[in-house]
């Protein structure tokens, strides 16, 4: 493949998600597979918010890689969702960037998987889609309202997580003006329990879901504005959903959040990305990026908590720490290796690979039931063995991350962005999962191309935090 730099593509902040269908799902950093029919394997998610629909520029379109025994490639069944799509409501306008964000829970816990579909620049109201699961599939979509007087970048970012019945499920919608929670009863007559909107003016939109607690109720994360005098933004944890944000953690700000449980005592962590370069150094952030690690408990996660900090130079994390690596800009937690605490993914997109500069890395730290996290990292690049194709500048691998396990094999698959492959055309890639950990021999990649979009900037998997950094 032939690709250019795309330094000027453009982005809007994202989350990640877990691995299991009951822990929080992703957004533009790739949606966590789902199995939307019902038949046992799990499906791959793949957004080109930048896809041009009829007349619509830019409308954006969804694309569903059904999964089987063979795990998924460009020839196995799939469906193209837009909002001209029949039983999808809406119409599919200039730059509504339908799939700019997306989630996956089981919604209305029928036993299938339901997809959750925003497009930040809509100028309606209603910038929230819900596709619903069925046994053929997703099919009929409704639609959730954001009552806010600021519709433009007001559906930045989606998380949705399903523990239970009523309230116990949540869909958390971050924007620009308004942090907005959803909660259930859902069902797909897109009835739901009821709504509640924060207040977060000049926010990066980031929002993340976890039960740090164990109290069987999703606790909702989102990032304020973005200080001039910190390297991120700050960090609120709120344990209701109320009206009122309370007083942001005391240690650490970020751009993008994930939630898992990574070290395995059966309380959901959460892990912060904050990838851009330190203000001041040493107080709010590190040369070439940083990963917070905030371990949840009986407590919850509490305001004074101090995290563990992870960089490329801490012990057993490979790379070294450089200016402008953006470690942390990708992120999403799973547990690769199946031993019970799930790993911290990380994206470096900026990162240099040899001369290749921006081409980027991905970074798995794993989970450990005690002791300091780094040991036994690895990390992956598009020159690593196996992964059909090579490092160029500009490329931006890892600007988004997930994981699932697409063949039900029991080993989930690392499925890996670059929104600047084929000059901002974007790529996708899935790396299997092996004995102990995925690699890189036998993985697949998913262009416009292969998927019979042949257009220009459709930034098919997401264009992450780009816009941030």
């Amino acid at each position: 493949m032939r690709r250019g730099s795309a330094a000027a593509v453009a982005a809007a902040a994202v989350i990640a998600g877990t691995l299991l269908p009951a822990a929080p799902a992703a957004a533009v950093h790739g949606a966590v597979p789902g199995d939307f029919d019902g038949d046992g394997y799990r499906d791959l998610v793949l957004p080109v918010p930048g896809a041009d629909v009829g007349w619509g520029d830019q409308a954006g379109a969804i694309v569903v890689v059904y999964g089987s025994a063979k795990g998924v490639s460009a020839t196995s069944r799939r469906q193209t969702i837009t909002e001209e799509s029949p039983g999808v409501p809406g119409h599919p306008f200039d730059r509504d960037q339908f799939g700019t964000t997306t989630a996956t829970a089981d919604l209305n816990r029928d036993g299938y998987a339901d997809l959750v579909v925003g497009g930040p620049h809509s100028l309606s109201d209603q910038q929230i889609t819900v596709l619903w699961g069925s046994r053929n599939g997703l099919a009929k979509g409704t639609r959730l309202p954001l009552q806010s007087a600021y519709r433009e970048d007001s559906a930045l970012d989606v998380a949705a997580l399903s523990l239970g019945t009523g309230s116990k499920t949540k869909i958390l919608v971050g924007g620009a003006r308004m942090t907005t929670v959803f909660k259930g009863s859902f069902a797909k007559d897109g009835s739901y329990g009821s709504s509640i909107q924060t207040r977060a003016d000049n926010s990066v939109g980031s929002v993340a879901l976890g039960d740090f607690n164990r109290s069987g109720s999703p606790d909702q994360v989102a990032f304020g504005p973005k200080l001039p005098e910190l390297s991120g933004s700050p960090i609120m944890v709120n344990h209701g959903g109320t009206q009122t944000w309370p007083e942001p953690l005391k240690h650490g700000n970020g751009l993008i959040a994930a939630t898992g449980d990574i070290d395995g005592d059966g309380y959901a962590d959460l892990v912060v990305g904050d990838p851009l370069e330190p203000v001041t150094p040493g107080v709010d952030g590190e040369t070439g990026g940083r990963v917070l690690v905030y371990r949840g408990s009986k407590n919850g996660i509490t305001r004074a908590q101090t995290p563990e900090v992870i960089t490329q130079d801490t012990a057993g994390v490979p790379g070294t720490s450089e200016k402008g690596d953006t470690f942390g800009a990708g992120l999403t937690v799973a547990d690769l290796n199946r031993d019970g605490a799930a790993d911290i993914v990380i994206g470096a997109p900026y990162e240099a690979v040899g001369a290749a500069e921006r081409t980027g890395t991905v970074t798995v730290i794993p989970g450990r039931r005690s002791g300091a996290l780094g040991t036994g990292g690895y990390s992956f690049h598009q020159d690593t063995t196996g992964i059909p194709s090579g490092n160029e500048a500009g490329d931006f691998f890892g600007t988004t991350l997930s994981a699932g396990d697409l063949n039900r094999d029991g080993r989930p698959e690392l499925i890996i962005g670059a929104a600047g492959e084929n000059n901002g055309n974007g790529a996708v890639f899935t790396l299997p999962g092996g004995t102990s950990r995925p690699t890189g021999t036998g993985s697949r990649v998913f262009t416009l191309e292969t998927l019979g979009m042949a257009q220009a900037d459709g930034w098919l998997g997401g264009k992450g935090l780009l816009r941030l950094l």
